[in-house]
């Protein structure tokens, strides 16, 4: 580990103990699984639906502290993670550990006694999916990380039905599904213009150990089955046709820039501005398909 991983020469504050949750990764988590539960085909007191979207974001922020807290020394060698408060020497390691574990115990806890067994049991699998399975198993081994490691993303929105419902049916499966697929390109998509940050941490992405001429087919590859799900509620009679317009609209748009990444060659001096815009599309594909979901639920 490195010098300013393991030396703390800042006393920590709130800042650093809420940077230690991915606010803007906890975001996402947040929205879609807030999307989940108001998609779902019953409804759920507003105190304790409430309830249940701070438990989810409370599991995240435990993820987030617990990866930060394994991944220290990882952080301290990339740009774009080094002034984390752990690699920036504002927190120590046993900080960040009791933190996390105590804001997942509290997150399960809450869920359990508030809401119901079936998504505590869900909130829990994300949570030790991401810790144990992503982050200390697959994220040093294998470039698959991300796309097995996908999986623990991708729970928030079965969460939120759960919450509301007591039980998992298959639209919110394909809630899962969707952005199971979407997270390999998504990521992909930002690993290939911050390769040089993972290669020198040594994270075995996907552009660093098979090239970028294979992460582009990749990136294409995957996004074919993720339009799919998206698509795939409407002819299921799941939704309506506010939904089913603007999932093909955002697929159409996702699928057009995914296209671009793949079939492109890049010099030493490119920009990858086309990657940049496909990862930054990503985040927004999500957004506004599953608003949109919302949206057709509750006014078509």
């Amino acid at each position: 580990m490195s010098t300013s991983a393991a030396t703390v020469s800042l006393p920590a504050d709130w800042r650093d103990f809420l940077a230690l949750t991915k606010p803007r990764v906890m975001t996402l988590v947040v929205f879609t699984g807030l999307c989940g539960m108001l998609a779902a085909p019953a409804h759920i007191h507003p105190i304790l639906g409430f309830t249940a979207i701070l438990c989810i974001a409370l599991g995240a922020g435990a993820a987030g502290a617990l990866n930060q807290w394994y991944e220290a020394d990882l952080d301290a060698k990339m740009k774009r993670t080094q002034k984390r408060p752990l690699p920036a020497g504002r927190m120590d390691r046993q900080s960040a550990l009791h933190f996390g574990v105590g804001l997942a115990c509290f997150s399960l806890v809450l869920m359990y006694f508030a809401i119901n067994l079936a998504a505590t049991l869900i909130l829990a699998a994300s949570i030790l999916f991401y810790v144990f399975v992503y982050t200390i198993w697959l994220k040093r081994r294998t470039p698959q990380n991300i796309v097995i490691g996908g999986a623990a993303g991708a729970f928030p929105p079965m969460i939120g039905w759960a919450a509301a419902t007591g039980d998992v049916s298959t639209m919110p499966v394909l809630l899962f599904a969707l952005i199971f697929l979407w997270t390999p390109p998504h990521f992909w998509a930002l690993a290939l213009f911050v390769k040089t940050d993972y290669a020198n941490a040594g994270v075995p992405m996907l552009p660093v150990v098979a090239g970028e001429r294979t992460t582009r087919i990749q990136i294409g590859l995957y996004t074919i089955p993720m339009i799919l799900c998206a698509a795939a509620p409407w002819p299921l009679g799941f939704t309506g046709a506010i939904y089913g317009i603007t999932a093909a609209v955002m697929s159409g748009l996702f699928l057009a820039m995914a296209v671009q990444v793949a079939i492109r060659r890049t010099g030493p001096d490119d920009d990858m501005a086309p990657e940049k815009r496909l990862f930054k599309f990503s985040i927004l594909y999500l957004f506004v398909v599953f608003g949109a979901l919302v949206i057709d639920r509750w006014f078509a």
